[in-house]
């Protein structure tokens, strides 16, 4: 740890008398942050701060967190621009503070406080728990506060957290990553993989449950390791497993597993466990076993079909999308190739679609025969193509089937304009519906509901009919009261499986 004097000293806390301050948490990247800036939501708020208003303007708070990504692209200039608008606004507030932290902020630590001294606090991933103190501590002394540890100081997951959703939540299984990708700097960011012991999971998603919450979504670089660290290597089908055990939990996603741990109990488990999803989101990344050899992926194309085949014979109806780099360095056109042809074979709803560009500190960055960006956009294209067929070929045989459909809120961003709202399906796929009919218009987000599917495109099913059953939930109820899910932190327990005890007391659990 490190204290850097850099920015302008702060007015004096706030005396009881006056409002409280407010903050904004703003978000980059991948699952994992913004699930972490759930829990700096909740650490603020515990700390006895009060959100913006949600039509503030970006920066109109008195502490602005920018919670950072270092694996997108141009995620440093995106950082650097957003905290150049920040600038003259806090000359203009005084006493309003900047925080950033994330992976970028792991990265690149004190060069963050060298280009932008403005800045009040800097912490790493491995310490999100420490923003309040350091925002305190910056108030005081007046000087800007750099903390980055090497390792976990807590396990994010013992520290509260304000969900963004009164219906769908994340937990969070497992952090950090052992693989060694090539072209990927999470595990250098995240460290190894540390794995949460399975009561402490539960007790989480009881929780949740409890409040109303329909959905959780097990967040993990690598759920299907989940259990290296305990020995048992069997666990996430067991976790899986014991998801159906709570009653009230109507549906279960996760993400991300990895092709080379993928094992047959976890297909099991998804078949045979009702309330988990026939959804399955597995990064391919390339179709090409050379390249798959470069990209350090321990699995070739075949086991990757092999899997998709074994799923498909356990849920026929499984929705399966994925993740696609084009022009990873020294990729030829028989490389993409080999792509097109495992993206034809596998039958993908959908795929996230990525132009390989360098990463700083991570070993592709270096390796020679760089793919020209003309290249890499053409084939880019090409895939694209492809995908959207497949997604929309997927899609159409859905036409005039009946789906139930968790009713959510800002999924359709066309919505007012075509007097629909839009939800998920079980298997994932984005509905747009006409709340019509008997319902008349009463349907809330976190609401359930079913209708008949009578248009089909790439991204989406549109259900233009009238709705065919409607039901009202609790997480509806919140939604519609404006509450938000607020959990204590879960600490660290021993292992177990099965429905989980009661939990405790926030005060007993909560770690500030």
């Amino acid at each position: 740890m490190s204290t850097v004097s850099a920015a302008p000293a702060a007015e004096p806390s706030a005396s009881p008398q006056e409002a409280p301050r407010t903050y904004q948490v703003r978000t980059y990247g991948c699952q994992m942050n913004v699930h972490d800036s759930e829990r700096l939501s909740g650490l603020l708020e515990q700390a006895g701060l009060v959100p913006a208003a949600a039509d503030a303007a970006p920066g109109a708070a008195d502490v602005v967190v920018l919670n950072t990504c270092a694996v997108r692209e141009n995620a440093d200039n995106k950082l650097y621009g957003n905290l150049g608008h920040l600038a003259p606004l806090k000359v203009t507030r005084p006493g309003m503070q900047i925080a950033v932290g994330g992976c970028l902020a792991q990265k690149d630590r004190g060069e963050i406080l060298r280009r932008a001294p403005w800045v009040d606090v800097v912490f790493g991933t491995h310490n999100v728990g420490s923003l309040p103190t350091l925002l305190e501590r910056a108030r005081h002394n007046g000087d800007a506060q750099l903390e980055i540890l090497e390792s976990l100081e807590v396990f994010p997951s013992s520290l509260p957290a304000k969900r963004e959703s009164t219906y769908a939540s994340w937990v969070s299984i497992s952090v950090g990553c052992n693989n060694t990708c090539t072209f990927c700097i999470v595990p250098s960011l995240r460290g190894k993989e540390q794995d949460r012991r399975p009561g402490d999971i539960l007790a989480e998603v009881q929780m949740l449950v409890d409040d109303g919450v329909l959905e959780v979504t097990l967040l993990g670089q690598n759920v299907n390791s989940y259990g290296v660290q305990f020995g048992d290597r069997q666990a996430f089908g067991k976790l899986l497993r014991s998801c159906g055990d709570i009653d009230g939990l109507e549906r279960v996603r996760f993400t991300s597993p990895h092709p080379k741990d993928f094992t047959p109990d976890v297909i099991a488990a998804m078949a045979e466990t009702p309330n988990v999803c026939h959804q399955l989101h597995m990064p391919l990344q390339s179709g090409s076993d050379r390249v798959l050899k470069a990209m350090r992926r321990s699995y070739r194309s075949g086991r990757y079909l092999g899997i998709l085949d074994e799923v498909r014979a356990a849920m026929p109806d499984a929705a399966i999308t994925t993740d696609i780099i084009v022009g990873f360095p020294g990729e030829t056109e028989e490389d993409f190739q080999a792509t097109l042809d495992v993206v034809r074979e596998s039958r993908f709803s959908g795929a996230f679609t990525f132009q390989y560009s360098p990463r700083p500190g991570t070993p592709a960055a270096a390796l020679p025969d760089q793919v020209p960006a003309e290249v890499v956009k053409e084939r880019y294209l090409r895939l694209a193509e492809l995908v959207q067929a497949s997604s929309l070929a997927g899609n159409q045989a859905l036409v005039g089937s009946t789906v139930e459909v968790l009713v959510a809120a800002g999924e359709g961003r066309k919505d007012e304009a075509t007097q629909r709202m839009s939800g998920r399906a079980r298997d994932g796929r984005l509905v747009h519906f006409r709340p019509t009919g008997a319902v008349d218009r009463t349907v809330r987000p976190g609401d359930v509901l079913q209708v008949r599917i009578d248009q089909a495109a790439p991204h989406h099913l549109v259900a233009d009919g009238p709705v065919l059953t409607h039901r009202r939930t609790r997480a509806g109820d919140r939604f519609e009261a404006g509450t938000r899910t607020t959990t204590p932190g879960v600490g660290l327990g021993l292992p177990g499986f099965g429905r989980p005890a009661p939990a405790q007391p926030a005060s007993a659990c909560a770690v500030g």
